[in-house]
């Protein structure tokens, strides 16, 4: 059965998503800041996000909250996230009891809430879900297999996000613990960054498969402390996002790394990737998370330390790795 979306933002992830639903039949409206990408989207039928794209004929794009929202079933959120709070606050008043389902990976910074956190801050009503798992824009919009969890507190909103998703190029699994499967899409970022980082710099696939095992282990303690399930983080939106988004190249977290590996500065690296670096936005976040619970994040530190502290690439490789004697 058909059924009428609304989409807030108009990025790559937005667009993807809105071009999945569109080719199961479903009519949906995409709000966006921007008029020139409105423009493309609705008069070219092109996103500047992903080239060679034509935007299916079931998807338009306007800049009004309510044309979008009023008739949806449910609204998917997917703006980036150091802008959840402002964007939702101009379109609360027309959710009514409609699902909003989080689609966006991060934290707010001033606050560090997560983004759940900052929705029912603003609307303390709303049936609240998180999509997540390992899928980049590129691959979702060109119908390449992909498989996501949603989690909710609210079973109708599990069947109808499971129901309205799944298809032969998609399947959806669902899941009741929100913080996990939230913090696991936030946390994974900041790994994919120094995995790039080592990509920059010419380190091997033995690091990469250290980075990614001990970084899920950095993310799991942080992410239980902040009241996910230990479980959560070996499923799919913490190892499957950790895998895909450390080794591919259409990760923008790995392509900012990789940059600053080859020497580029912070703000020559987020010029070049173009878009918005979660990961950038989030480090700092997750430092202050770690240092507030007093959890080990060496991973997370040695980020922080080549962002905001200037540690070259090379001495931050060797940081991890003299530091002292553990057991695993």
């Amino acid at each position: 059965m058909m059924s009428k979306i609304a989409i807030i933002g108009s990025g790559s992830w937005g667009v993807a998503l809105a071009t999945h639903l569109a080719k199961q039949g479903n009519e949906i409206k995409i709000w966006s800041f921007d008029e020139e990408e409105k423009r493309l989207i609705n008069e070219e039928r092109k996103c500047k996000f992903l080239p060679g794209l034509v935007v299916d004929k079931n998807i338009t794009c306007s800049s009004q909250f309510e044309e979008v929202i009023k008739e949806a079933e449910f609204i998917l959120h997917v703006t980036p996230s150091k802008f959840t709070r402002e964007t939702f606050q101009q379109y609360k008043q027309y959710v009514g009891h409609k699902p909003v389902i989080i689609c966006s990976k991060g934290f707010e910074k001033e606050s560090l809430k997560t983004l759940d956190e900052v929705i029912l801050e603003e609307l303390p009503t709303a049936k609240v879900g998180v999509l997540s798992g390992p899928s980049h824009a590129e691959e979702v919009s060109s119908s390449i297999p992909t498989v996501l969890v949603v989690a909710s507190q609210h079973e109708e909103v599990l069947k109808k996000i499971q129901d309205t998703f799944m298809c032969e190029e998609m399947r959806i699994y669902t899941s009741k613990d929100v913080k996990g499967v939230e913090l696991g899409g936030a946390l994974k970022n900041i790994i994919a960054f120094c995995a790039g980082v080592a990509a920059g710099i010419g380190l091997g696939d033995n690091t990469f498969a250290a980075l990614i095992t001990r970084g899920l282990n950095e993310l799991a303690r942080l992410g239980v402390a902040l009241g996910g399930e230990q479980e959560t983080f070996y499923g799919l939106s913490g190892l499957g996002d950790l895998i895909v988004t450390c080794l591919s190249e259409h990760s923008r977290n790995r392509r900012a790394g990789k940059l600053i590996g080859k020497g580029k500065t912070l703000e020559e690296a987020q010029k070049e990737v173009g878009m918005v670096i979660e990961s950038i936005d989030n480090i700092d976040v997750a430092y202050e998370l770690c240092k507030r619970h007093q959890i080990e994040m060496p991973m997370v530190e040695t980020a922080y330390q080549m962002i905001y502290k200037n540690l070259k690439p090379q001495e931050a490789v060797k940081k991890l790795m003299t530091r002292d004697k553990k057991s695993e």
